[in-house]
C-alpha cells in the first residue's frame, strides 16, 4: 500500500527528516509514536502528499502502486481527492455548513451527483451513530460529534488510505476511547489502511504496529 524511502525534510538548516523509509500493508492499521518535535506530523504530511520531501532525486513514494512523483499537480490533486483521506486533530469543519454539507465536500470536489454524495454522506453519518445530527452545524455538535463527523468526510470517497494526525488529542477520554474502537471497527469494516501518529499510548499499542520515531527517524 505504501512505500516510502530516504524521506528527508530540512526547514533551512533544520534537519527534520534524516532519511526514513516506511513501508505499509494493505488494510494495515499502523501507529507512528514519539516525543513532540520528533518529525511524526512532517513525515505523515510527506506521505499523505500535502508536502515534498527534500532531496527529491533520491526519495521515492509509492501508495497503491502509483509512483507519487510521476505526478504533476493537476493529477496529484485528483489522486490525493480520491485515494487518500485526512483526520486531524482539530477537526476542519467549516462552520457555516451542516454535518451532511460538510460530509459530503470531497466528494463535490470528485464531482459526484449531490443525490449520490448525499445519500453515502448519510450512511457514514448513520453508521457513526449521527443519523440525527445531519442537519446540525459544527457548533452544535459536541466535540465527540464534531470528529466523527470529519471522519465520516474522510471516508466519503472510499479512500484507501487514511492518514490521522493526532485524531483523539482534542477528546475527553471516553470520546478517544469511542473514537479509537472505531478506527479498527472501519478497518474491518471498509478494508482501509490506517497510517495514525498519536501520543496516545492506548490507541498506539491498539495497532497492528507501532514505528517510534526519535530525531527524525525510526528506531
Amino acid at each position: 500500500m505504501i512505500k516510502a524511502k530516504n524521506i528527508h525534510k530540512y526547514y533551512d538548516n533544520l534537519h527534520v527528516l534524516k532519511g526514513v523509509d516506511i513501508a505499509v500493508n494493505k488494510g494495515e492499521v499502523v501507529s507512528i509514536v514519539g516525543a513532540s518535535g520528533a518529525g511524526k506530523t512532517t513525515l505523515l504530511q510527506i506521505l499523505g502528499t500535502l508536502d515534498q520531501a527534500s532531496k527529491q532525486e533520491t526519495f521515492s513514494l509509492e501508495i497503491n502502486a502509483m509512483d507519487i512523483k510521476s505526478l504533476n499537480d493537476k493529477k496529484l490533486a485528483k489522486f490525493r481527492n480520491e485515494h487518500i483521506g485526512f483526520i486531524f486533530q482539530f477537526h476542519q469543519l467549516l462552520p457555516e455548513f451542516t454535518a451532511l454539507e460538510n460530509v459530503c465536500l470531497p466528494a463535490f470536489i470528485k464531482g459526484t451527483k449531490k443525490a449520490e454524495a448525499e445519500k453515502r454522506a448519510k450512511e457514514l453519518l448513520d453508521f457513526l451513530g449521527l443519523a440525527d445530527r445531519i442537519n446540525h452545524k459544527p457548533n452544535e455538535l459536541s466535540g465527540g460529534e464534531q470528529q466523527r463527523t470529519a471522519v465520516a468526510r474522510a471516508l466519503i470517497n472510499n479512500p484507501d488510505l487514511i492518514f490521522a494526525d493526532e485524531p483523539s488529542g482534542n477528546l475527553d477520554s471516553e470520546s478517544a476511547e469511542r473514537l479509537h474502537k472505531l478506527f479498527f471497527e472501519l478497518r474491518d469494516t471498509f478494508g482501509q489502511t490506517y497510517v495514525i501518529v498519536t501520543h496516545n499510548e492506548e490507541l498506539a499499542n491498539m495497532a497492528d504496529r507501532k514505528l517510534t520515531m526519535v530525531d527524525g527517524n525510526f528506531v
